[in-house]
């Protein structure tokens, strides 16, 4: 019996985890779009003080 709750256990957490993982990809995904878009709207005036970072590098 121990056994088999062991193993409900495991799965429970490895569901909860992957289901975490799941929407922290999701999250991941808007915030990069959103930082396409700001890196897109960026390149107007301000592109020669804001994009000075970017060339130290």
């Amino acid at each position: 019996m121990a056994v088999i709750l062991g193993v409900l256990l495991i799965a429970l957490i490895l569901g909860g985890l992957g289901f975490a993982a799941h929407v922290l990809w999701w999250i991941a995904l808007v915030v990069f779009v959103a930082w396409l878009i700001g890196f897109g709207f960026s390149g107007g005036e301000l592109a020669g003080t804001r994009r000075r970072w970017y060339r130290r590098w």
